[in-house]
């Protein structure tokens, strides 16, 4: 499953903050970009027929929940991106990446802490 820009980002809000109501979750979109509680309704709703969140009766309103996994979401799109992209090269998505961005000392030793660990995973 490959939920839209917009799906994506009341996902996001479930895996940070838990189980919410259309009202919380559109208080939180809020906070980013003016969006109205019909519209969240409205995509909630077909993110619910999709398989993407799941819900429960809480007296009036109903309770949300992600019913996909964050990392496994994450990990789909990273793949379907870099076959799409960089026609499977993770390589090139990396230097594309450290190419276009001022990265930070600090980030490039993180880098080399992760790149010395997958090595050790593959020996």
């Amino acid at each position: 499953m490959k939920p839209t820009a917009s799906e994506l980002d009341i996902l996001q809000i479930l895996w940070q903050n838990g189980n919410m109501t259309v009202k919380e979750i559109n208080e939180e979109i809020n906070k980013v970009k003016e969006t109205g509680y019909t519209t969240t309704l409205k995509l909630m709703q077909i993110m619910h027929e999709k398989g993407l969140l799941t819900r429960e009766q809480n007296g009036r309103s109903h309770v949300y929940k992600a019913s996909i996994k964050e990392e496994d979401t994450k990990s789909s799109l990273l793949n379907n991106f870099i076959e799409t992209t960089f026609k499977g090269s993770a390589a090139s998505l990396v230097m594309q990446a450290l190419g276009n961005h001022k990265t930070t000392k600090e980030e490039l030793n993180m880098i080399r802490e992760y790149l010395d660990e997958i090595e050790k995973r593959k020996k």
